[in-house]
């Protein structure tokens, strides 16, 4: 009997030990700003952009197809993390652009024309390329400012675990101060008197919602965290 108990206790906690698991590999990819099935396109993109399309390979392109249709087919129906979410309507366009892009592959891979699948190929890199950049953040110091507040404000505050919102309070506050200190690629230069505004307003949200949390302010939490994510999102519509 007392066997019994015990193997009874030993496979329930086996069983909560792999939920727990289960639990944060699942947060974890919610909080990952990246789409597998998007990246895995990549194997097919770099030998036709980078060998065969140079070196006019017609053979090596036609014989593409089959994985370029397989792994495209993956795309059409992936489903974006949680923290890409909001980029939902921006996904469903670039994968329709690209499912026509890849339909224009397929076609002229059928037939005789050598520079219609050229101009194909090109076309089906630079649609793939367009949708990487629609889901990819400009600075990774953006990234991780996103990541941890995507967790506050999708976890703890719907659910009101103050204790975990102040206990996160600090890590965003660096987070922001990197945001702020970040330096835009050459390409977005134009944008960095927007960018350090905006960059500075949300610092300042931060600051405030980490002067609530300490205080054991609840309501001034709440308030503060939709105020940050206000400022964030106000951040990110630079780049759009």
């Amino acid at each position: 009997m007392k066997k019994t108990r015990m193997r009874i206790v030993i496979l329930a906690a086996a069983l909560i030990a792999l939920a727990m698991t289960a639990r944060a590999q699942q947060s974890a990819g919610e909080t990952k700003s990246e789409v597998r099935e998007l990246t895995a396109f990549h194997e097919i993109i770099y030998p036709i952009w980078h060998t065969a399309y140079p070196d006019k390979d017609y053979t090596a392109l036609r014989g593409y197809v089959p994985q370029i249709n397989a792994l495209a087919a993956k795309i059409y129906t992936a489903q974006l993390p949680g923290i890409l979410r909001e980029k939902e309507a921006k996904w469903k366009d670039g994968v329709a652009q690209l499912k026509t892009a890849v339909d224009g592959y397929n076609a002229a891979a059928a037939g005789k024309d050598d520079q219609a699948l050229l101009d194909a190929a090109e076309m089906l890199h630079a649609k793939y390329e367009a949708l990487v950049r629609a889901l990819s953040p400009v600075l990774k110091e953006v990234d991780d400012f996103h990541q941890a507040l995507y967790v506050i404000y999708h976890k703890y505050t719907p659910d009101k675990l103050f204790d975990k919102i102040r206990e996160a309070a600090p890590g965003l506050a660096a987070k922001a101060d990197a945001v702020a200190k970040a330096q835009l690629p050459a390409r977005l230069s134009s944008k960095a008197d927007i960018y350090q505004k905006a960059a500075q307003e949300l610092a300042g949200a931060v600051v405030e919602l980490k002067a609530a949390a300490e205080n054991h302010d609840h309501e001034g939490m709440l308030k503060g965290v939709d105020k940050v994510h206000a400022k964030y999102q106000a951040l990110e519509k630079i780049f759009e």
